[in-house]
């Protein structure tokens, strides 16, 4: 069980704190079950309501420092995504959010990129579903990143980069 005041990682809202612990006083709420309060770090004025026992929902504690340090530090070596059929490309990427994995954000960032380069090349544009996802896990990694090595976020890349260019 986690504990007030913790941050966690906690399905596609990404990093949230956890306000409180408690039952809910709702309609339709059972009084006896425990849930966490959950406010997300990028949703400013957004509360999550999670029971304590969901099994459903990806819920887990943030990277340690020197975790986030070897993964930085692993960002060469890991892979794009392969995505066979472009119909299932949207679900690929939702699938790698939901995973709550930072690995899987990197190589879902990497493969993203690699298609904007692609396209500017042939004079297209990203399209909207590629923005969103990156943008989406670009949010949430850095978010992590950055509460764990207690960097602010908006240094976050330039941290990164220098990193992987040593």
């Amino acid at each position: 069980m986690f504990k007030k005041g913790e941050y966690v990682i906690y399905g596609n809202a990404g990093v949230c704190q956890i306000i409180d612990i408690s039952t809910l006083n709702m309609h339709g709420a059972p009084k006896d079950k425990l849930y966490y309060i959950l406010e997300p770090v990028n949703q400013n004025s957004s509360r999550v309501f999670s029971p304590i026992d969901n099994k459903k929902v990806i819920i887990r504690k943030l990277m340690s420092k020197q975790d986030v340090e070897t993964l930085i530090s692993d960002i060469p070596n890991i892979k794009e995504l392969l995505v066979e059929d472009e119909k299932l490309r949207e679900q690929t990427y939702k699938d790698c959010i939901k995973s709550c994995q930072c690995r899987k954000l990197l190589s879902l960032m990497k493969t993203i990129y690699q298609r904007k380069e692609e396209r500017l090349n042939q004079g297209k544009k990203l399209s909207a579903t590629d923005e969103k996802y990156f943008k989406l896990a670009q949010d949430n990694l850095q978010t992590e990143l950055s509460i764990s090595l207690e960097i602010p976020v908006n240094e976050m890349e330039r941290y990164i980069l220098d990193k992987i260019n040593k």
